[in-house]
């Protein structure tokens, strides 16, 4: 561990919208709204709530105390907390986790950056479904053009990043998260007035039980967990940035509930708009480069101005909310080379950035040119994903709440969520005993159930 100041976040707001960031991204406003629309609606939006305070909170909790009480990156935490040990490994899992999630999250963040350009030169005008189909599959296989925009969007996540933690991380969040909130609340507003938008209120609103399942209890589960980004090093990355004086326990309901409702309002912009126009609400992972761009089309038919400013806003929204994501990602690794190889920040952060064009662009180039190029009958970026959300990420946040509920010594544990006894420890107990025994259980199912073998 470098014996080196260390950064620090220069405010609890700062400390709050940085982590914030981390957890708001893509998976909010992408993966949230047609994880809804598959699983029945309100039904799963009430199950996903329950999850995420009684999974995703103390296992947050606990890594904002693995992050805080080592002061050091994730992967030398487990250094310092267990040294001799094995649980090392945890934290290097951590690190390779957020470069594989970062080498092909930037590819699909570099879609949003073209979609808004195409928004923005209103290329989405008078087009088809088929046509918005078309598009689509001709940009994503395109040898070059997705590539140019990965680079765009990791030179830009570059730029803050070298910038350090309170001038380069505090400052971007201070700046895009309030921007992000305001652009989601006037997009809220449209898609609500719309005509015949009270059928995707109710689809949010009006739960339907029956719908319930097994596999929509897990999925819930899993959203919850991928959403708040736990099990990537981010969070125990930024929490050694803490001051002694942040409160984990109210940060990490802050994060939260501050996660919870940008997905939630996200999908108050997504249903709407698709009732409007009689699109279904379960189109997939398709539905915001696919689908959206045919519905702000129609949904504002009557008025072009407003399905044009509809769209450019919508796609800024994601590219805003992807930046943050990799901001945190890119900061995991760098960190790492910063403090366990010695090196200079600004090198550290070059050799991260530069590494992850080089991989981005292999993944881009898997959906297109090299698409025949197989492992394991995956392509670059579907293996990437797949050995990232299926697999890493799951066993990372299992072990994060092992290591956490039964290895780490619960003084330590006690002193760090009560900031050394200057804080009631009213939920404490509470925390340890989901730490030890829910949150395995319930990770476990999820991880079982992502590898299929639970039916």
């Amino acid at each position: 561990m470098s014996t080196e100041k260390r950064s620090n976040f220069g405010s609890k707001i700062g400390a709050i919208l940085a982590v914030a960031g981390s957890a708001v991204g893509l998976g909010n406003i992408w993966r949230f709204p047609y994880e809804t629309g598959n699983n029945g609606g309100a039904a799963f939006i009430l199950i996903y709530l329950f999850c995420v305070f009684i999974l995703g909170i103390p296992i947050l909790i606990a890594e904002f105390t693995i992050g805080r009480s080592s002061r050091t990156n994730t992967a030398g935490a487990y250094r310092v907390l267990a040294p001799g040990t094995q649980w090392k490994w945890l934290g290097r899992m951590g690190v390779l986790a957020g470069f594989l999630i970062l080498s092909y999250y930037s590819v699909v963040a570099g879609w949003t950056l073209q979609y808004a350009v195409n928004a923005a030169t209103n290329s989405f005008a008078n087009n088809t479904p088929e046509g918005f189909k078309q598009m689509f599959a001709t940009f994503s296989s395109n040898p070059w053009q997705p590539v140019i925009w990965l680079i765009i969007f990791l030179l830009a996540t570059h730029f803050v990043i070298v910038r350090g933690v309170e001038n380069g991380i505090e400052k971007a969040s201070k700046v895009m998260m309030p921007a992000l909130f305001i652009i989601i609340l006037l997009l809220v507003g449209c898609s609500v007035s719309l005509p015949g938008a009270i059928g995707g209120i109710e689809f949010l609103l009006k739960p339907d039980f029956s719908k319930v399942t097994g596999s929509v209890l897990l999925s819930a589960m899993g959203q919850a967990f991928f959403s708040l980004s736990i099990g990537m090093g981010c969070m125990c990355t930024y929490a050694s940035y803490f001051s002694k004086e942040t409160n984990l326990t109210r940060t990490a309901f802050n994060v939260a509930i501050i996660d919870v409702i940008v997905a939630v309002l996200a999908g108050f912009i997504i249903f709407p708009a698709a009732f409007s126009v009689g699109i279904q609400p379960d189109a997939g992972p398709s539905l915001i480069f696919i689908t959206l761009p045919n519905v702000f089309q129609q949904a504002f038919s009557g008025i072009p101005v407003l399905g044009y400013l509809f769209s450019v806003m919508f796609y800024v929204l994601l590219a805003v909310a992807a930046l943050t994501s990799t901001i945190s990602l890119h900061e995991v690794v760098t960190a790492y080379l910063h403090e366990e190889f010695k090196l200079t920040r600004k090198r550290a952060a070059t050799l991260v950035t530069g590494s992850c064009i080089v991989l981005g662009t292999f993944c881009s180039l898997s959906l297109g040119v090299t698409k025949g190029f197989a492992v394991f009958g995956l392509g670059l970026f579907d293996l990437f994903d797949y050995v990232t959300a299926k697999i890493m990420l799951p066993l990372g946040g299992l072990f994060i709440a092992i290591f956490a509920g039964w290895y780490l010594d619960k003084k330590r544990v006690k002193d760090e969520i009560t900031n050394q006894g200057t804080l009631q420890s009213t939920l404490f107990n509470v925390i340890i005993f989901i730490l030890k025994y829910i949150a395995p259980i319930c990770i476990a199912f999820i991880f079982i159930n992502e590898l299929g073998i639970l039916k």
